[in-house]
């Protein structure tokens, strides 16, 4: 028996996307590893993770519902005669960021922490399944790697204030992005001192110019951002960049990697296919004259991820194979093998 994604998060079988979406919301805040530190939550957060990416997914719910988690990960056919399968990439904190907009809710922005907070473009997004998610990207735009931004050097600090500790934040972006560089800009609510002593909410928008060929960790740095207040230090708000998982390529470095699923019959008999890049135009390769083994590669120059010092060179497309062999076979067939190969 393969896993039961809808008794995981709790839903019939008939469930809505938004019965969907607001069961895994519910499920991950509650046992997610920086709030629920209880034996078992770990696993149980990894778990919806893993059930909400197949179940939200119209394909991948639609070929589990067919074929269940066996048939999803490699032996059901789709209708196109070619092979549907997933694997979880097994990171519930990417899954659970592309959700919400943060890894790590209660840790930076947390409820109550009295650090800022993201705040929602009206009202009824309050009501979403999505409170977090409110990034919006554009393309092109200078690029930067801040470590001081709107807030020039004023001489020393004074000795009766300190810095709030620096407020860091996940900012997940796709393999898209990094290859031609974006805009992303985030909208926060923090408290400014006004003339008269008090604090009032003020909302302000943050640009982030993120450039091709950043790698997983870069951080940019908005100096004294943080709230305001008679006797501190207001904190530096800190984005660290890192890769949202992407169905298709995994990044190696400069270079993406695609694995393409083959029957064992095309492997031996060859084959011919079009490989897919991250520009979406794809890349015919033939085997009709070679044998595709588990260890085969074929490297594609220049069709992976820009180097940050030089975009013009571009890593490479790696392309590896996941031969799938019948779960089978007959007497007649095993017979006819036997005779045939070497």
């Amino acid at each position: 028996m393969g896993k039961d994604y809808y008794k995981t998060l709790g839903i019939p079988r008939n469930a809505t996307t938004d019965q969907i979406k607001k069961a895994y919301r519910a499920l991950a805040l509650k046992f997610h590893p920086d709030k629920n530190k209880t034996a078992g939550a770990e696993d149980r957060f990894k778990e919806v993770a893993e059930a909400y990416e197949v179940l939200s997914d119209a394909k991948k719910r639609e070929h589990y519902d067919k074929y269940g988690e066996e048939g999803l990960k490699g032996s059901g056919q789709t209708s196109g005669g070619g092979t549907t399968h997933y694997e979880f990439h097994g990171d519930p904190r990417a899954t659970f960021a592309q959700f919400f907009g943060t890894s790590s809710p209660f840790a930076n922005f947390g409820f109550g922490d009295g650090h800022n907070r993201m705040f929602f473009d009206d009202d009824d997004m309050m009501d979403t399944p999505d409170p977090f998610g409110i990034f919006t990207s554009t393309r092109g735009g200078p690029a930067f790697r801040s470590q001081s931004f709107n807030h020039p050097a004023n001489g020393s600090r004074s000795k009766d204030k300190v810095q709030d500790n620096p407020i860091e934040h996940d900012l997940y972006v796709t393999l898209e992005d990094i290859l031609k560089g974006c805009v992303k800009k985030m909208k926060i609510s923090r408290k400014v001192m006004q003339p008269d002593g008090t604090l009032k909410k003020e909302d302000k928008l943050l640009t982030i110019n993120v450039k091709p060929g950043w790698k997983s960790g870069t951080k940019i740095t908005f100096q004294k951002e943080g709230d305001q207040g008679r006797n501190k230090i207001p904190a530096d708000i800190v984005f660290i960049i890192r890769d949202k998982p992407h169905p298709v390529f995994k990044r190696d470095g400069h270079d993406i990697r695609y694995k393409a699923t083959l029957p064992l019959k095309q492997a031996l008999c060859g084959c011919k296919i079009d490989v897919p890049t991250l520009t979406g135009e794809p890349i015919p390769l033939s085997f009709t004259k070679e044998i595709i083994k588990p260890t085969t590669q074929k490297r594609i120059q220049g069709y992976g991820l820009p180097l940050p010092k030089d975009p013009a060179k571009r890593g490479d497309l790696i392309v590896t194979f996941d031969i799938l062999f019948p779960d089978n076979l007959s007497t007649s067939v095993k017979d006819i093998l036997r005779d045939m190969l070497p």
